[in-house]
């Protein structure tokens, strides 16, 4: 449970830091990169030692959550224009996804 914390604190601080520079439309982005990089991090983790086959499964399972929510995103923001801006949430998402999977080998030990 440690690690899922240490996650949303550092996830937490990288929102805060994308709604200070993109206002309310990259913190939403990036509570939705936070939320889709928790998700994969929960299904990879129990397969870190499993065979092969298994773990592919549950990385692609993760890659697959980071684009749908990312899809999501992008679908809202064109779909309401002026509730969401499509540039700031989708620079606050990868502003905070990226630096998420950088780190993210220190999160699945």
């Amino acid at each position: 449970m440690r690690v899922y914390g240490t996650l949303v604190a550092l996830g937490g601080a990288l929102v805060a830091v994308a709604g200070w520079l993109g206002g309310w439309g990259g913190a939403i982005g990036g509570a939705v990169a936070l939320g889709a990089q928790l998700t994969a991090v929960a299904l990879l983790r129990p397969a870190m030692a499993a065979r092969q086959p298994q773990f592919l499964a549950r990385w692609l399972g993760g890659m697959a959550v980071r684009v749908a929510a990312l899809a999501s995103l992008l679908g809202v923001s064109v779909a309401r224009p002026g509730a969401l801006g499509v540039l700031p949430a989708s620079l606050g998402f990868l502003g905070v996804l990226l630096p998420l999977l950088f780190v993210e080998t220190r999160f699945l030990k």
